[in-house]
């Protein structure tokens, strides 16, 4: 389907968009914080995909690509805004699934943002690490390592406020 959408088949490129609109709503609304800015975002980044899906040179890599993509326009819209990312959360959580979801939102927000952005990629999104090196042009040792970090920084996160240690 993805090669097919590289060689501008309409059809083609709406399965594509199809099959990954949920991520890339996921991954708007983890930069955004916002219902109504991802699913914007899901729509500016779908037109700005048709344009150039001529650029997609390697088709087994277009989730990668329209994330990368999602990835830019969030952070452009950011700094277009001046702003940080807002602090509501996750919609549709409830009970002690809200109270667990605050505790990661909380942990996660404590990151850096690169580091919060392949934890992201990695465990939201599902991607491979050779995916997320390609995406942020970065070598694969570099993505585990900082991993790696990032998951330490979340273990002693989760340690001093007398949780589970076991991220």
């Amino acid at each position: 389907m993805a090669r097919r959408a590289a060689e501008r088949d309409p059809d083609a490129f709406l399965g594509l968009m199809e099959l990954h609109k949920a991520a890339l709503y996921r991954t708007a609304f983890a930069f955004l914080k916002d219902e109504h800015a991802a699913v914007e975002a899901v729509q500016e980044v779908t037109a700005r995909a048709f344009r150039s899906i001529h650029r997609l040179r390697n088709p087994e890599y277009a989730k990668t690509w329209l994330t990368r993509i999602m990835i830019n326009y969030c952070q452009d819209e950011l700094k277009r805004k001046g702003r940080e990312p807002a602090t509501d959360r996750l919609p549709d959580v409830d009970g002690s699934d809200r109270h667990v979801r605050l505790e990661l939102d909380e942990a996660l927000e404590s990151l850096p943002d690169p580091s919060r952005r392949l934890i992201h990629l990695k465990y939201f999104e599902d991607l491979k690490i050779r995916e997320i090196a390609e995406m942020e042009q970065i070598p694969e040792g570099t993505v585990k390592s900082r991993l790696h970090h990032s998951l330490r920084q979340l273990r002693e996160f989760f340690a001093g406020k007398g949780g589970s240690a076991d991220v």
